[in-house]
């Protein structure tokens, strides 16, 4: 609701499932190895140590595709506002920075982690992400941080693989925070000066109700659970979305950061890839990012910057 409420009313609903920036991992090469579900980065940092000596890329890296450089990072949300509360209104203020918030850091010191100990494809700068798409439902590659929106590709291009994909949060460093961080549906809105307002008010009645979504449901996969109370996952929804419910039964959920504040440098997925590649410290791209968020703080005009 937080995203759809200006001025304390709610103006919009739910349109299909939500989409979360998690770790895709393949679970037949989880069972061969005898690998369990990482709470910690450090015991995700092994399991990928496992899988390495095992033949196989641990976390696939799909850098011709820029923008999939940067999922280590935003997927990484939950555990910084599970640190620091106020981050998002403070970043919005330019009172927090990331270079200068721990918790907001380890999300660039996690990619650069990553490279250094060698655990990505050794094309990962010229691999797209189909091709890592493939290498996940293969059990080639193990480990894929990204948008569960991409269970819908792998469903299409290899629906005999689909239930070998879990999904689990990106880790923290700490077993007590073990979380989801969470992109909205689309919303739907009504315009006020219609001159069929009944109506509409009426169909979108219909629409949240349970035999609406059951319609809806039956044309679109579940890349997330459902936003509206009293609607379940249907039976054939794929395992990995069925895997994040708990954690939404839990609250333990957060809105990606850009669902918070309207600070987004334009040039997060070069500074990642950066960083992801060797090119650029952890520390270093984070200054840098800070630096292009200015820009655009800027730009709108925000109090603070």
């Amino acid at each position: 609701k937080t995203t759809v409420t200006a001025s304390g009313k709610v103006f919009g609903v739910p349109v299909g499932t939500t989409v979360v920036g998690a770790v895709l991992y393949n679970k037949k090469v989880y069972a061969d190895l005898g690998l369990e579900i990482p709470r910690t980065w450090d015991e995700f940092m092994a399991n990928n140590e496992k899988i390495k000596a095992a033949g196989k890329t641990a976390v696939i890296g799909t850098y011709k595709d820029t923008w999939t450089s940067q999922l280590l990072i935003l997927g990484d949300y939950y555990n910084v506002q599970s640190q620091n509360a106020s981050f998002a209104d403070d970043y919005t203020a330019n009172k927090a920075k990331y270079a200068t918030t721990p918790a907001a850091l380890r999300g660039f010191e996690k990619i650069e982690d990553v490279y250094k100990r060698g655990y990505m494809n050794k094309d990962f700068l010229a691999t797209t992400y189909d091709a890592g798409l493939k290498m996940l439902a293969e059990g080639d590659g193990v480990h894929y941080p990204m948008l569960t929106s991409a269970l819908d590709s792998i469903f299409q291009n290899f629906p005999d693989k689909i239930n070998d994909i879990g999904v689990f949060p990106e880790p923290s460093d700490s077993a007590d925070i073990n979380g989801l961080t969470v992109w909205m549906p689309s919303a739907l809105y009504l315009n006020k000066d219609s001159k069929n307002l009944e109506a509409a008010k009426k169909w979108t009645e219909y629409f949240l109700s349970p035999e609406g979504q059951s319609v809806l449901s039956s044309k679109l996969k579940a890349s997330g659970p459902y936003l509206i109370t009293g609607i379940d996952l249907p039976e054939d929804t794929y395992a990995g979305v069925k895997e994040m419910q708990s954690y939404f039964d839990e609250g333990k959920t957060a809105p990606a950061l850009e669902f918070l504040s309207p600070v987004k440098g334009p040039n997060l997925e070069n500074i990642t890839v950066a960083v992801g590649s060797g090119i650029n410290t952890a520390a270093q791209g984070a200054k840098d990012y800070d630096k292009d968020v200015e820009k655009q703080a800027q730009q709108l005009a925000l109090p603070g910057w």
